[in-house]
């Protein structure tokens, strides 16, 4: 597969489309975004990697860090996970507090925003510096030691984060955020101010396709259980209530990020990842997901 010749050809037809969506202006930092940029990375189990467009420019991977955080908390307490929250797609928008209420404060899967605040709170519960852990362990998967928090995204997002305090503090009503809510929120905002390039990204979730274990030096993540479990809850719930049409579309686990990034995982194959800033009224990458959907039409290469 001349893997450079496919997604040129691809990129090329997707960036004379005409432009579609809305960048996330409800966060200050996100809305100021050259709603333009269009990148896309791709990197092969065997560390080759291809790329073209705006994929060495960082931007802010917002919700694709859940992956990231999931996959920590999963390596220190394993199964113990699931009994703070749950792996079933949630059906309502990222942001939703209607499900906790009547699931009692038990978030339907890790990647909507009430689950990767638990999660958060795990992290605080297990580590001893959660935030500086947290990116030490982001910066292990990148062989990156220069991957960052950024400041001015985290305080953007503190400013406007009015939904995210009351899912956090709602939760707690119930007892499954053991840690002070604001101390929660401080890890949740800065895990979600990451910057990030669709190359970094992509080498990043490598291990997801390589049965929980890095490419460059072999060293194990997660164990292939784990990986497993990781991959089918990005394939169910990695684009929200948009994760069945994903599927479909797509045919590959993934997760996305309001900042328009996607990645998405062929396990034993590649990670590929994609960038465009416009989304859809799901929050999602609209060039993005039609790359991807032409990408694995082209290649004929899905889990399907």
């Amino acid at each position: 597969m001349d893997y450079q010749f496919v997604i040129n050809s691809l990129y090329d037809k997707v960036s004379n489309e005409p432009l579609q969506g809305a960048v996330a202006n409800y966060i200050p930092e996100l809305a100021k975004v050259n709603p333009k940029y269009f990148g896309v990375a791709l990197t092969l189990t065997d560390n080759t990697a291809f790329a073209i467009g705006n994929a060495d420019i960082k931007f802010s991977i917002q919700s694709i860090a859940k992956v990231f955080s999931l996959a920590l908390a999963y390596s220190l307490i394993g199964d113990e996970i699931w009994q703070r929250v749950n792996v079933e797609p949630s059906g309502t928008s990222f942001n939703s507090l209607v499900q906790l209420e009547a699931d009692l404060g038990l978030p339907r899967n890790p990647f909507v925003n009430g689950g990767a605040l638990v999660i958060c709170d795990i992290l605080m519960c297990q580590l001893e510096d959660a935030k500086s852990q947290l990116l030490t362990f982001i910066r292990n998967l990148s062989d990156n030691p220069l991957i960052e928090y950024s400041p001015n995204i985290a305080a953007s997002e503190k400013t406007n984060g009015f939904r995210n305090i009351a899912l956090c503090n709602f939760i707690k009503s119930f007892g499954n955020i053991k840690n002070h809510p604001n101390d929660v929120l401080d890890l949740y905002f800065d895990l979600c101010s990451i910057e990030m390039s669709c190359s970094e990204l992509s080498k990043s979730f490598l291990f997801l396709a390589n049965n929980g274990c890095k490419t460059t030096d072999g060293l194990k993540i997660l164990n292939y259980s784990q990986t497993k479990r990781i991959n089918a809850i990005m394939q169910t719930c990695g684009f929200y209530d948009e994760s069945g049409e994903f599927t479909f579309k797509v045919g590959l686990p993934g997760k996305s990020g309001v900042g328009g990034g996607i990645v998405a995982i062929h396990p034993n194959l590649y990670s590929i990842v994609t960038w465009s800033p416009l989304l859809n009224e799901k929050g999602n990458s609209v060039k993005g997901i039609h790359f991807l959907e032409q990408f694995t039409t082209e290649t004929q290469y899905s889990i399907f």
